[in-house]
């Protein structure tokens, strides 16, 4: 079970939002700093999502994303803004371990398909109200995310990360319902995401058996959990 604590960028600078909505954005300070915090408790994996460049379509934050890469040594899955082979080979050429395809992996699956028989790829589908949300979570479609998963089932996808965006950012806790349903359809390691609030959670998700991590953000930088004291007991 993989705790993966997460960084989000805007302007340079790492924030969390609320249910997703950019004006919502507050400040906790320098990404890197927070990096070497989280190596620092026993993490092994780090999220990062620029959530400038998922609005734009293109990297917005790849400066601070070096930054965030040189000062610690932790795995890197990194999404927001990734459309192209190019901008792939990009982020894995500075040391990014792994990357998210979100937007394009809805609206060119064959695409995402295809890069992840060439590259570490993972998939992140979010949800509002069970439908896919794409650039930076501003639109909803009519695509179910359980039907999106499924279409990456026997593939060379390495996770799917999950996010129900009306949990996200408000501490009600992870949809572990719906966490399941994209693990079942994809039967691809499924990491959740938005709402984490407590180690109980933990519990349940490990008992669950098919969920494969979760991303810790804003329980952590609001002080509701201890991320330290949860790292000693759940070590990654």
């Amino acid at each position: 079970m993989l705790i993966i604590p997460a960084i989000d960028l805007k302007d340079g600078m790492a924030v969390r939002l609320y249910k997703g909505e950019m004006d919502s954005a507050k400040i906790y300070g320098e990404p890197f700093k927070f990096a070497k915090e989280f190596e620092s408790y026993g993490a092994k994996w780090l999220h990062i999502v620029d959530l400038n460049g998922a609005f734009a379509g293109t990297p917005k934050n790849i400066q601070q994303i070096k930054k965030i890469r040189e000062s610690c040594n932790l795995k890197i899955q990194l999404g927001g803004g990734i459309r192209d082979e190019y901008t792939i080979k990009q982020y894995l050429s500075i040391g990014i371990d792994r990357i998210i395809l979100g937007s394009i992996a809805l609206t060119n699956t064959s695409f995402a398909k295809e890069m992840a028989t060439k590259y570490p790829i993972a998939i992140g589908i979010d949800a509002k109200n069970g439908n896919v949300s794409t650039n930076g979570w501003a639109n909803t479609g009519n695509k179910s995310a359980i039907d999106l998963a499924g279409e990456f089932k026997n593939s060379n996808i390495k996770a799917i990360i999950c996010t129900d965006i009306n949990k996200d950012g408000t501490g009600e806790g992870i949809n572990l319902d719906f966490t399941a349903q994209i693990a079942e359809s994809s039967q691809i390691p499924t990491i959740a995401s938005g709402g984490f609030s407590s180690d109980q959670e933990l519990e349940m998700m490990i008992k669950s058996g098919c969920i494969s991590g979760v991303i810790v953000g804003k329980a952590f930088y609001e002080g509701w959990i201890n991320l330290k004291d949860i790292f000693v007991k759940y070590p990654t």
